[in-house]
């Protein structure tokens, strides 16, 4: 389940999912999508195969494809427009392509990443970014795009699930030295009814004790989604992960604790990893 974060909070979404009555099948094909019934509400019949060859037949009033994203090209090639990965339009970090005064933004263009140099990650809010330098550009301007971390957010019923920067293999296949350490920390002072526990993933540079990628999953009430964005901050202003734990962030006991959950888990990718900064062992327990 959700293959973009790592199995074990993909196994937080596929139960969240479960619970709430969601049959979830993996490694299945859909084979064939058959009209049972004539009419406007007919039913509709779902052949598919299991990786064993099994065969799975499922009924359903409707059927929701979800094809993925493909960077729509076609009149930018037809004007000469050179395209990049996957088939995306090239741009510079001025979202200039490579005709005389033409610009291209959003999910049609390939994506300059703050870790992984070009890339093509369609993401709503890169392309208002890469809209804002466009459009300034355009104009005289002489803005860069500063990059994208492919921070993102999910909400599955009552839990959510976010992750930015590089998950282990990626960082891996970017030529990076990574360890990925799991841990957990309370979204506030557990003596303060109320709290949840939010699962942390932390991948960090061997070598360098550089961050680089949080994933979380927690309740919705958990602030997932803002906490994803001071893992995203760190990363993106190059910080080392023991200096996460300088940043004064707030503190009161219904919202939160004196070391904010992210703090919590790079503390524990330094101490796991072997590259806690003195005193870090203790101040974090």
């Amino acid at each position: 389940m959700l293959p973009t974060v790592d199995s074990q909070l993909g196994a937080c979404v596929h139960a969240e999912l479960a619970a709430h009555g969601v049959e979830v099948l993996v490694g299945t094909r859909v084979e064939a999508i058959i009209r049972t019934t004539t009419g406007q509400a007919g039913q509709l019949t779902v052949q598919a195969s299991g990786v064993d060859g099994s065969a799975v037949t499922r009924h359903a009033d409707i059927v929701l494809v979800v094809a993925g994203v493909r960077p729509e090209t076609t009149v930018a090639v037809r004007a000469g427009a050179a395209l990049g990965v996957k088939g995306a339009i090239a741009v510079d970090e001025q979202m200039r392509t490579n005709l005389p005064d033409v610009l291209a933004a959003g999910d049609c263009v390939i994506t300059h990443h703050r870790l992984l140099g070009q890339t093509y990650l369609p993401l709503g809010t890169t392309a208002h970014k890469q809209g804002r330098i466009a459009g300034e550009n355009a104009l005289g301007g002489n803005r860069l795009f500063a990059g994208s971390l492919g921070t993102q957010v999910v909400k599955v019923f009552d839990q959510a699930v976010a992750r930015t920067g590089l998950r282990d293999h990626e960082a891996r296949a970017a030529g990076f030295d990574p360890v990925t350490i799991g841990s957990e920390a309370d979204d506030h002072k557990v003596y303060y009814p109320g709290s949840h526990r939010i699962a942390i993933r932390t991948t960090g540079d061997r070598t360098t004790g550089r961050p680089l990628g949080m994933q979380l999953f927690g309740h919705r009430h958990a602030e997932i989604a803002k906490r994803i964005d001071i893992a995203a901050t760190a990363i993106f202003h190059h910080m080392s992960v023991d200096a996460v734990s300088d940043l004064d962030l707030s503190y009161t006991p219904p919202l939160g604790s004196p070391w904010e959950a992210v703090q919590m888990g790079t503390q524990a990718w330094g101490r796991e990893s072997g590259r806690a900064a003195p005193g870090t062992a203790l101040a974090s327990r």
